[in-house]
């Protein structure tokens, strides 16, 4: 089945397409360019260098703009997925949710609308072993975004490790966190990964922070063999 990934650049979608293309075949990567960095529905660090990360895989991505507005990005979001059928000819869509409904039932919602299958492999996984998968599995994460206490600034920028697995588990018993993120605690970008043919270095970064809210912007990247 030819499917298209709602694709973010962040360990859940870019794990999503690697399951997916296990029995199936990717044929685009999609992904919503927001201009509000808020967005309810969509992940936004960094989300100008997944066509970085499509290159890396070797699969086409189809980008498509919205305003991120409430309920409004939703219809954005419809023409995009049905713009990408047109284009590549796909039958389902494919999504990184875990917990979020929100989400899920959303984008469910439009699939059905266009007779799209909605595949979401990754639905009510446990989330610490998750994390556990993508390190053993050879994901290469870093975290470009924390939006909750008790994240501080040492999170912003840092690389998923079994160390800071171990303090997500932590987090997760003592403040309720989602340690995945699914509940907007953080958000991540992944560098390389078993799809990726060649991986991404990062040659300039920098960062912002305060009040328990920061961002790690990629302002330089390459392509370099693995």
């Amino acid at each position: 089945m030819n499917l298209g990934v709602l694709f973010s650049g962040g360990k859940d979608s870019t794990f999503a397409c690697y399951r997916a293309i296990e029995n199936n075949t990717v044929a685009c990567l999609i992904t919503l360019i927001s201009e509000n960095v808020d967005s309810y529905m969509f992940h936004t660090p960094n989300i100008r260098r997944t066509g970085l990360q499509a290159e890396a895989m070797g699969i086409p991505l189809f980008s498509w703009p919205t305003k991120g507005q409430k309920e409004e990005e939703l219809v954005d979001l419809k023409d995009a997925i049905a713009a990408a059928r047109e284009k590549y000819g796909i039958e389902g869509i494919v999504t990184g949710a875990i917990e979020s409904v929100y989400q899920a039932a959303r984008v469910q919602r439009i699939c059905r609308d266009l007779d799209l299958w909605c595949f979401n492999p990754l639905w009510q996984i446990n989330q610490v072993d998750y994390l556990r998968l993508l390190i053993s599995d050879g994901f290469k994460i870093i975290i470009s975004g924390v939006f909750a206490y008790p994240f501080d600034e040492s999170w912003v920028g840092a690389t998923l490790t079994e160390e800071l697995v171990q303090k997500l588990e932590q987090l997760q018993k003592k403040y309720k966190i989602n340690p995945s993120g699914e509940g907007g605690e953080l958000e991540t970008f992944v560098l390389d990964g078993p799809l990726f043919k060649k991986r991404i270095e990062i040659l300039k970064a920098s960062r912002t922070y305060e009040n328990y809210r920061g961002h790690f912007i990629i302002d330089d990247a390459r392509l370099v063999e693995k």
